[in-house]
């Protein structure tokens, strides 16, 4: 049958077996001094974290974006929706855009002075006191100069008319009055003290920290949120978070009223062109009526004229009503003409002036829509650019109806022109008539008319400029504040809860995770509970020591190393057959690999047995790599390979009586042969062994490794019992193959399993019934018998091991039908 069929131990099996759910839970459990070690970390540094992080707060106000189609604010325009310069409405996505533009957040900046920081030392961190400093620093350079501010100062006041100032770039300090103006590593600046309340901040320092602005632009647009309430509605929730809830309150209102602001001076756009357009034309008009005044009262005063009508009475009643068509005719050529000419000259992004008194329906209907494109358009361009497709579309929209608008007034001059040239044909009839009436009464007659013309222009363009200046006061923004910023005092950020929560987590978890890492990674044999998985006999471990001397078992000696030899001369007794009648007990000591520690146990074990009274030989039995005399620090001498090959060599000639201070007898290998496995096969040996067993009472044989010769096993018919070493934290898992496959196989007799340098600080020593300082009583490391008080901190991470192996043999097994 295969042995590895029948249970083989690869690393697979060792990853299996650390999957298993008891095994796991005992290694937890034998980890848990991880566990708290990381729980105290992780909860120490989210407790730093805390301690040394500053608070953020956040601010929140509401704003309702007003729109003509929603309904949203027009009831509060409803007295002036006759003037047509007061139409228009908002989209909410340009709004939100608008609100996040930096051209806003830029005005913010300038306006709160938010380049300057105010600070006092704390215990710990740093603090802020935007509102609370008594002072104000003024920037003094211009906007140009501040986008590469930066520096610190600090600032102590004295009394409440001067200060101490250290700048910090030039280390130096000097003294000033508030008010001055300072030249400082910072620019010029000028110390402003904020009428009583200097007095409380004597011999304090202040620290102030300047920032650029273009940073300052960019870091609290990144801290600002805009985004609508719901889908159905116009109202726009703003959020932004500081580290001063009182900066952050300010900073909202602010962005909140620059916008609105904005938004009026878009809407009075139109309502001051217009309004310059009718101060340039009064101030024509005036004139020209003023030289009609002039020319009216000089013709008079020439020709001593007074009433000259009373003659053509019924030719001028005619006349009149022909005259005030032809001054109307004559108010809407020069609109018209005006209009035409603006068009002409003016490029795709100017407004064109309203309520000039054009009566064409069509042109003014036109003109309001050319003047709606180029607001839209401009507002787009606040957060947009001109290659923008919306950009472009609107374009291509202002360049089609200003061409539509031009061919309008184009008509509509020519037709004015033809109404006026056949009224002023018609005039000419009625002057005609009154042929009769003297010259002078023409002349009269035509220079009121030019009076009467100018005269209801003049007052006509006094009206539009009334409902102009009308609508420059009454021009409202496009958002009205629901609630305005407010912040809960609240800190938001850090939230200690989840960070506790986080580092408790984590606590928990990484050493949960570097726990099965490591059991399911680590392929080295650790102690008993490896071996027990195989189901092999098992006779003791010896721990780890750094002892110098080889020999660590004397008379007399009371450590806890002695102690386990002593433990495993007991268990010997258990697994050597105690029928044997051929006289003392042959005992090889072998291992898998070289360097696990046969030698030291070979040499220690004799000694534990010489100080029982036995007469005990040890025997170097490593024909091909002998190394027991130099283990023992003892000169060259003849011995087993001497003693097969010579016939003339006797036992007395290889044999070292008691080259150590203990009774020990030594039998050293000789020289290396060519060919020790034929050598072993010689009748010599068995002669030497039943010489042997009749000399001593125990022969202990430190042979060669199984894993890399078969010389051990050629000699396992002269043994009775087998000791085979494994060495904790060096023999890999996968190499218990070997010896499982000897024991299932019996090509040695009677095997037990010794471990050697186990460390039982980890648990894998006698911690199951063969453990050194637990169950019989012996004072763990302080020598034999003794108690040890615990301190404190032994009594307080100590735990019942007994009552953990009895929880986690508890825990439910995975059945074999699982494990596949």
């Amino acid at each position: 049958m295969d042995v590895q069929e029948q249970n083989p131990y690869p690393q697979e099996e060792a990853v299996e077996s650390g999957l298993n759910l008891k095994a796991l839970f005992w290694n937890f459990v034998s980890h848990w001094h991880w566990f708290l070690a990381g729980l105290i970390a992780a909860l120490a540094v989210a407790f730093l974290y805390l301690r040394y992080q500053a608070p953020i707060y956040q601010a929140k106000a509401s704003v309702l974006i007003k729109d003509d189609k929603k309904g949203g604010g027009a009831s509060e325009m409803a007295a002036f929706q006759d003037l047509e310069i007061m139409k228009g409405g908002s989209n909410l996505d340009n709004e939100i855009e608008i609100f996040k533009s930096r051209t806003l957040m830029s005005r913010v900046v300038d306006e709160l002075n938010l380049q300057v920081s105010y600070f006092v030392r704390g215990n710990i961190i740093s603090k802020e006191i935007y509102s609370a400093a008594p002072i104000r620093v003024a920037l003094v350079d211009d906007l140009s100069s501040r986008e590469k501010l930066s520096g610190k100062l600090e600032i102590e006041p004295i009394d409440a008319n001067s200060f101490k100032l250290l700048d910090v770039a030039k280390e130096k300090t000097t003294q000033h009055r508030f008010g001055d103006t300072l030249p400082t590593s910072c620019g010029k600046i000028v110390v402003i003290p904020l009428p009583g309340q200097v007095q409380a901040w004597k011999k304090r320092q202040i620290m102030i920290y300047f920032y650029p602005r273009t940073a300052m632009v960019d870091r609290y647009l990144s801290a600002l949120t805009v985004k609508p309430v719901n889908k159905t509605s116009n109202l726009i929730e703003l959020t932004i978070q500081d580290k001063s809830k009182s900066k952050a309150e300010d900073i909202v209102d602010n962005l909140i009223y620059q916008h609105n602001q904005d938004a009026i001076d878009d809407k009075n756009q139109i309502a001051k062109n217009t309004a310059n357009f009718i101060n340039e034309r009064l101030q024509y008009i005036t004139g020209e009526l003023s030289d009609v005044e002039s020319d009216a009262q000089g013709f008079k005063q020439r020709n001593n004229l007074v009433d000259v009508e009373s003659e053509a009475k019924m030719y001028l009643e005619s006349g009149q009503a022909n005259t005030q068509r032809l001054t109307e005719l004559g108010a809407q050529i020069k609109g018209a003409d005006y209009v035409y000419n603006f068009m002409l000259r003016s490029n795709n992004t100017s407004l064109i002036p309203t309520n000039i008194g054009l009566a064409d329906a069509s042109s003014s209907a036109m003109i309001s829509s050319y003047n709606q494109m180029i607001l839209d358009r401009n507002r787009i361009l606040k957060s947009s650019s001109e290659i923008n497709p919306v950009v472009e579309s609107i374009d291509a929209q202002i360049l089609s109806l200003k061409q539509s608008l031009i061919s309008s007034l184009s008509n509509y001059r020519q037709t004015l022109q033809i109404q006026y040239s056949a009224l002023s044909q018609q005039g000419g009839g009625y002057s005609s008539k009154i042929s009769s009436v003297p010259r002078y009464e023409r002349q009269l007659k035509s220079i009121q008319r030019q009076q009467q013309i100018k005269e209801a222009l003049y007052l006509y363009l006094l009206q539009k400029r009334e409902e102009t200046n009308i609508a420059l006061a009454v021009t409202v923004a496009n958002a009205k504040v629901i609630d305005k910023a407010y912040s809960t005092g609240i800190a938001i950020l850090p939230n200690r809860k989840n960070i506790y929560s986080i580092a408790l987590a984590l606590g928990l978890l990484l050493p949960a995770l570097l726990v099965y890492l490591r059991n399911i990674l680590d392929t080295k044999v650790h102690g008993y509970r490896d071996l027990e998985k195989l189901g092999l006999p098992f006779v003791g471990d010896i721990p780890f020591t750094d002892h110098e001397n080889h020999l660590v078992v004397t008379k007399g000696a009371s450590t806890n190393i002695a102690e386990s030899f002593r433990m495993i001369r007991t268990n010997i007794d258990f697994i050597v057959p105690k029928n044997t009648n051929d006289g003392g007990k042959v005992i090889i000591i072998t291992s898998t690999i070289p360097g696990e520690g046969k030698s030291f146990i070979s040499l220690n074990l004799a000694s534990t047995l010489s100080l029982t009274g036995k007469k005990v030989i040890l025997i170097g039995f490593d024909l091909r790599a002998p190394k027991l005399l130099d283990y023992l620090g003892l000169p060259y001498h003849k011995g087993i390979t001497n003693y097969i090959t010579d016939d003339m060599l006797t036992m007395e000639d290889i044999i070292l009586r008691k080259p150590l201070k203990e009774q020990i007898d030594i039998l050293a290998s000789g020289d290396i042969p060519p060919n020790p496995s034929e050598l072993m096969l010689h009748p010599r040996v068995s002669e030497l062994f039943r010489n042997l067993r009749l000399m001593y009472d125990y022969v202990l044989v430190d042979t060669a490794p199984v894993g890399m010769v078969t010389d051990t096993i050629l000699i396992n018919e002269f043994v009775d019992a087998t000791l085979y070493v494994v060495r904790a934290d060096y023999l890999d898992k996968r190499m218990l193959s070997i010896p499982y496959s000897l024991h299932k196989e019996k090509r040695l007799k009677n095997m037990a399993f010794l471990i050697n340098g186990s460390n039982t600080k980890k648990g894998y020593g006698y911690g199951y019934g063969y453990g050194y300082g637990y169950g019989y009583g012996y004072g763990h490391g302080y020598g034999y018998g003794k108690e040890v008080p615990k301190t404190f901190w032994q009594k307080l991470f100590s735990f019942n091991t007994d009552k953990v192996k009895k929880l986690a043999d508890k825990l439910p097994k995975r059945s074999s039908r699982q494990k596949k």
